[in-house]
């Protein structure tokens, strides 16, 4: 049994990291991506971080589509539109700051763990804003909570 670690985002300055040359080697957005996305589409992709697979998807749908990009972290998207700009795509890549929001199917999930997620993700700094009413679901709609700063 491993002890439980705290949830926590992942740190702005490791988006360098993650859009990493040495990591497409591995991991190479154009072929994990080109069977599933095509010119004119619209694509939603949460958590992109500094855009590893943002890039690509926005080469992919063309000048006619769109990536919704929607990450919890400014710095993130700072970093994304930055690369975006410089490779051409800006123009279709939405880079959007957002909330988070908990959706759970009741039968999926026991009452019990969703609430356990919502702690994890008190203790990862969000907070719950409201609760809204999801058919079937339970969701629950929270907010980054922003340090204080120093007078």
């Amino acid at each position: 049994m491993t002890p439980e670690r705290p949830h926590r985002v992942c740190p702005w300055w490791l988006g360098y990291m993650l859009v990493s040359p040495l990591r497409r080697i591995f991991n190479p957005p154009a072929k994990m991506l080109a069977g599933h996305v095509r010119p004119g589409m619209t694509v939603l992709e949460p958590g992109p971080g500094m855009g590893f697979f943002t890039l690509e998807l926005a080469r992919l749908v063309g000048g006619s589509g769109r990536v919704i990009a929607v990450d919890i972290q400014p710095r993130m998207l700072d970093g994304l539109r930055r690369r975006a700009a410089k490779a051409g795509v800006l123009d279709r890549v939405y880079a959007r700051l957002a909330r988070l929001l908990l959706v759970e199917p009741a039968g999926h999930v026991r009452a019990s763990l969703f609430d356990a997620e919502l702690q994890a993700a008190g203790e990862a700094g969000f907070t719950l804003v409201e609760s809204p009413s999801v058919r079937r679901s339970r969701a629950a709609l929270l907010e980054k909570v922003r340090p204080a700063t120093a007078p």
